[in-house]
């Protein structure tokens, strides 16, 4: 998941979204720790993809924010 594609979903979707990876960073960490992880770099990427997506929440919230001002 590329930021353009996350930059063209609406806020709600978003956080449903940063839900949903967090609850499957959670899943492969527990994979990864009984053993049953095929590719520990899924770990990296669902992190990266998170930081992504609060870094666009985040973004939307200053843009709103600045426009009321």
């Amino acid at each position: 998941m590329n930021a353009s594609e996350i930059r063209e979903l609406t806020v709600d979707e978003l956080q449903r979204k940063l839900v949903d990876l967090k609850q499957e960073l959670f899943n492969l960490r527990f994979q990864h720790e009984i053993g049953q992880l095929e590719n520990p770099r899924k770990i990296q990427q669902t992190k990266q993809d998170v930081a992504r997506l609060q870094t666009v929440i985040r973004e939307a919230a200053l843009n709103s924010q600045n426009a009321k001002a």
